[in-house]
């Protein structure tokens, strides 16, 4: 099926029907949503200079697995002495490797669009952008994008659209089943989660009958006169909407909702209380708050000047303490650093209480199969930190002591939203974790593994065997009964 681009006058037209004013209200309060913007910035004023037993008794309640209220986060915040920031960057590596243990959760970003009606100024997709080449990937295109990181040995990818109306409900749901029933020699993708402009509720269902993972909308930036002046037209440019957007997905059955801003367009402190506080009304209203949170920070893009421009850029000494904070604040969440940083920064964060990062990252439309990065910065939204290749990025990984998960288990076997979380709160989800992380790191050891990194593989995997025996002896069995069958060459297996 091809998608036929659609005429100005339509696009028009579709924006003006696109936001639904009813399915926001049902989750106002006296009809303002939930970030006070004075009250974040007096909790962050009040707090300005926190006191140390204060700062350790906020550090020991996160270490117990219990999020954190705003004034406490705000306290952490504002931490400068060295010391205590050495205790909060000790604290946040150790909450991780309870809820989560050593693992990290690889994937990589397919983008399918760059057609958008929006007119970010941040955004080298904005509408406005003469430089961009504009592009939708039709569903061959897809699936030869979709075999090329299957060749790589990736089994989870995030689809990226763009809000226009080529890239609507049905171009998705079409793009995600092409994906799904892509194969190679060694399988294909088992997991599809979704970067994609906030939907209406009754869209949201369609997309949960394609079998996706994770749903994930970033607000962006949490200020609204920031928001307003960042998001000057288009669809974008309604603040509420975007904001409810994960709200509208757990009403229609999306269980397994991600957030995040993006750092550079507003003071960090007052974004990380946003985070907080969309964390605390999904927990309100749903019983569960979001499965991720990202916080790429702002980089330069093709014919984007106000990148360079905004006054607001996070310093890395910032990044890191930022990451620190959201790790106590919301200490069962999972947390994403992207290839927008760099090697080196990324190896430093990995010890905050990171889970999950992208490899391989291309984001240039088509530039997986295509191998190319011909006028790349013509057809990507930004500009990447860490271009290296899958192999090298978990060799590096498996160097460090940590064992990379392909697992998707969890989806399958109903472990997501509430279930999840509670598991993780409870420090029971790691084990079925770690002895998944095992059966796929072996799976794809075998197959996609260079000699080097194989080798450093090994030495995880034993490492990993003895841990499940001497602290789960009573499935140890069953479980290396499940390895040799992955040595024998079964694939997709898991607990």
């Amino acid at each position: 099926m091809e998608y036929i681009p659609v005429l100005e006058q339509d696009t028009d037209d579709w924006i003006k029907n696109v936001i639904r004013e009813k399915e926001i209200a049902p989750f106002l309060t006296n009809g303002c949503d939930f970030i006070d913007d004075s009250e974040i910035e007096k909790l962050l004023k009040k707090h300005k200079k926190p006191e140390k037993q204060n700062i350790r008794r906020i550090i020991q309640k996160a270490l117990t697995i219990q999020r954190l209220e705003p004034e406490e986060t705000a306290a952490l915040l504002n931490v400068e002495d060295a010391g205590l920031l050495k205790e909060m960057f000790g604290a946040a590596g150790k909450i991780k490797r309870k809820v989560y243990d050593n693992r990290i959760v690889t994937f990589a970003p397919l983008y399918l669009s760059n057609l958008c009606v929006n007119d970010c100024l941040y955004c080298s997709f904005r509408k406005n952008n003469s430089a961009q080449k504009r592009r939708q990937l039709t569903l061959k295109e897809t699936e030869e994008e979709t075999k090329a990181l299957i060749s790589t040995g990736h089994r989870r990818i995030i689809v990226v659209y763009g809000e226009h109306p080529s890239s609507d409900i049905n171009y998705m749901t079409d793009t995600i089943n092409t994906i799904y029933s892509t194969k190679v020699r060694h399988g294909g993708i088992r997991r599809v989660n979704v970067n994609a402009a906030p939907m209406n509720i009754e869209d949201l269902k369609k997309l949960k009958k394609t079998g996706i993972g994770t749903y994930q909308v970033f607000q962006e930036t949490y200020h609204h006169k920031t928001y307003e002046k960042v998001h000057p037209s288009g669809i974008k440019s309604d603040y509420r909407w975007r904001l409810y957007a994960l709200h509208r997905a757990q009403k229609a059955g999306i269980d397994d909702v991600a957030i995040g801003a993006l750092f550079g367009l507003y003071d960090w402190k007052f974004e990380v209380m946003g985070l907080l506080y969309h964390t605390i009304d999904l927990e309100k209203h749903f019983g569960i708050g979001p499965h991720t949170i990202s916080f790429p920070r702002l980089e330069p893009a093709a014919n984007t000047p106000f990148n360079k421009q905004s006054k607001y850029k996070v310093s890395d000494d910032d990044f890191k303490k930022l990451i620190a904070v959201l790790r106590l604040s919301v200490p069962y969440c999972g947390m994403i650093i992207t290839a927008r940083e760099t090697a080196k920064m990324r190896r430093e964060c990995l010890k905050l209480g990171i889970t999950q990062t992208d490899a391989s990252t291309k984001i240039g439309i088509g530039a997986y199969s295509e191998r190319s990065n011909k006028q790349e910065g013509e057809r990507q939204q930004f500009i990447l930190g860490d271009t290296r290749e899958l192999d090298e990025v978990i060799g590096e990984f498996a160097q460090m002591g940590y064992i990379t998960s392909f697992c998707t288990a969890g989806y399958r076997c109903g472990r997501t939203g509430k279930c999840i979380m509670e598991m993780l709160k409870k420090g029971e989800e790691k084990w079925f974790c770690k002895m998944n992380a095992v059966l796929t790191f072996r799976e794809w050891l075998d197959d996609y593994a260079s000699d080097a990194t194989k080798k450093k593989g090994e030495i995880i995997i034993k490492k990993e065997i003895n841990e499940i025996k001497k602290e789960k002896p009573a499935v140890f069995k069953k479980f290396m009964a499940q390895y040799a069958k992955i040595v024998n060459g079964h694939r997709d297996i898991y607990f």
